[in-house]
């Protein structure tokens, strides 16, 4: 089934580990097999990974955009996942925590991605609690 991203003008993606930019006007991409993509918004930058959620979503995103280097971020991976559950007793950010592991297993990286963003929520949700937001 193919993937159609509507682009905004200027928009960046990344395309199989390509960092593809947008024209000066809205466009539609239609990808007709399977490619790893990732939208701009998604991109999580190396001076962004400053909390421990940030932690673990980092090396499953680069796994996704590279997937030959995934043995190598995999430590790196288990490391941060193993930190964020000793941390925290919330059940459903567990729950998150053994999915993003499982999918990393199976090597289903957008998955373990999906689930890698849960947690940055949660993260950001209790984060504004404390600080009284």
């Amino acid at each position: 089934m193919p993937l159609k991203l509507s682009l905004k003008p200027g928009e960046k993606f990344v395309l199989n580990g390509a960092v593809v930019q947008n024209g000066d006007r809205r466009g539609v991409l239609i990808l007709q097999n399977k490619a790893n993509v990732l939208r701009e918004k998604d991109i999580m930058q190396v001076d962004e990974v400053t909390t421990p959620a940030r932690r673990i979503y980092f090396p499953v995103m680069m796994m996704y955009i590279d997937e030959n280097q995934a043995p190598k971020l995999y430590d790196e991976f288990a490391t941060r996942v193993t930190e964020f559950m000793t941390a925290t007793r919330n059940p459903e950010a567990m729950a998150d925590c053994v999915a993003a592991s499982k999918h990393v297993l199976a090597r289903e990286y957008y998955k373990a991605l999906l689930a890698a963003r849960k947690l940055v929520e949660y993260e950001d949700k209790v984060a504004n609690v404390a600080s009284g937001l």
